[in-house]
């Protein structure tokens, strides 16, 4: 493969999440977190899997660094579990929880990869959810405590910090349909979850940029393909576009909402955006996140309740998840978010990745091609971004191990590194390899 647009700086790296892969739920003072408590009722997750041990990453981060420096990582993005420093979600840190961060951080370090915290993926103290969660507005100022605590731990090591992780995700499949934890169905009713939770990405950038750090949020987007040209059909694609995309980019990038009328809710969220929110929401970023996994579909809809309807995808490979492989669609993201916000700062692929149906062979190797299909279109599709003009600075792979897959408990693999989750034991798979010889093809 040739990369021609690339930076030579460029950053090579792996995404993981800390309830899908630490383990140790119960360990050196961490708290219960909202995963904790939703994995415990019956029928939310997958044959009932928890990631009370997920791949023991708490104990085995050694390992896991030496096989991020065998493939060559110039950068790891991990996140940092909030129940580990705070396990009420408020009050004095636990050092004993920082500390295990403090050895990640250093263990990298020592092998050239760059940390790159992010400091909310979903893992909410759970005595937060016990007072509202992100329905709540004062979750968005402890989220800021929480974050200057972790600041002045590690940003003397760390530069560039994530503040959120998905947000639309985590609002959407958390909050409206119940999905993720923390299990509420309160459909339309969650949006002010949206503005909580960028209220709380303003308010902990500002520490972080007090402490001279930059900042990034991680968004998922998607392309959203009307079903025709139809008026209806744009116009319901326009309404999924201001949810899924505008809603969480808008206000980092022009200040404002989108118009969210299709939906029966005003500019206020419900009444949820105060004077001098969105000034803190828009203060400039450092770098923008992209997590994408493939574009939507949307036409209009057949019955009362929302404005559209998710409409299938045709004409494309799946991945084990059902997901279509469109691999355009990525350089189609990046282009068209260049076009809509001329003050787009610096993009780097925070999660991008498929899960496939790894099998270890007798010789012991687990030969995934599709997933390295899968990686090197995706990749040729940001150097073709980068050579439409868009400033896309690394590309982290989702996911460096097989990890807890939310709702799919251990069903989904995306990792890089298969993992036995009755042993633990690590095997890299064919897509480790291919991704090492690129690192080091692209870097020279």
């Amino acid at each position: 493969m040739t990369l021609d647009h690339l930076p030579t700086d460029f950053v090579w790296g792996a995404s993981t999440a800390s309830y899908q892969i630490e383990g140790a739920t119960e360990e050196d003072g961490r708290g219960p977190s909202v995963w904790d408590t939703f994995t415990a009722r019956p029928g939310t997750v997958r044959d009932g899997h928890t990631g009370e041990v997920a791949c023991d990453h708490y104990h085995r981060y050694a390992e896991d660094i030496a096989l991020m420096a065998e493939a060559g990582l110039t950068g790891y993005r991990f996140s940092v579990a909030w129940p580990r420093i705070q396990p009420y979600g408020k009050g004095a840190a636990n050092s004993t929880g920082l500390d295990f961060y403090d050895r990640l951080v250093d263990g990298l370090l020592a092998h050239g990869i760059e940390p790159v915290p992010t400091l909310f993926h979903w893992d909410l103290p759970q005595a937060l959810e016990d007072e509202g969660g992100w329905l709540n507005r004062d979750t968005a100022h402890r989220f800021a405590e929480y974050a200057a605590l972790v600041a002045d731990r590690l940003g003397d090591r760390v530069q560039q910090w994530i503040t959120l992780n998905e947000p639309f995700v985590h609002m959407v499949w958390g909050y409206g349909l119940g999905i993720h934890a923390p299990g509420r169905t309160l459909f339309l009713d969650a949006l002010p979850v949206a503005h909580h939770q960028l209220l709380g990405h303003g308010v902990a950038s500002g520490e972080l940029r007090a402490r001279g750090l930059k900042v990034m949020i991680a968004n998922n987007c998607t392309p959203v393909w009307p079903a025709s040209d139809k008026p209806a059909d744009l116009a319901a694609a326009q309404a999924y576009d201001n949810l899924h995309n505008r809603l969480f980019n808008d206000p980092l990038f022009t200040g404002t909402y989108p118009d969210l009328a299709a939906f029966g809710v005003d500019g206020t969220l419900g009444g949820s955006v105060r004077d001098g929110d969105l000034d803190l929401i828009s203060a400039p970023l450092d770098a923008l996140g992209i997590n994408y996994y493939n574009p939507t579909r949307i036409q209009a809809p057949t019955s009362e309740g929302l404005p559209f309807d998710e409409a299938p995808i045709e004409g494309y490979r799946r991945t084990a998840f059902g997901w279509p492989v469109v691999p355009d669609g990525l350089r189609e993201l990046l282009v068209t978010l260049k076009e809509r916000y001329p003050s787009l700062p610096p993009v780097y692929i925070t999660e991008n990745g498929c899960s496939a149906e790894d099998v270890v062979a007798a010789d012991g190797s687990v030969q995934d091609l599709d997933r390295i299909d899968y990686l090197d279109t995706h990749v040729q599709a940001v150097d073709a971004a980068v050579a439409q003009g868009v400033d896309v600075r690394g590309y982290f792979t989702w996911s460096l191990i097989d990890n807890f897959e939310w709702a799919e408990g251990y069903h989904q693999r995306f990792g890089l590194v298969h993992v036995d989750h009755e042993t633990q034991v690590r095997t890299p798979k064919a897509s480790f390899g291919w991704y090492r010889d690129l690192i080091r093809g692209q870097r020279g």
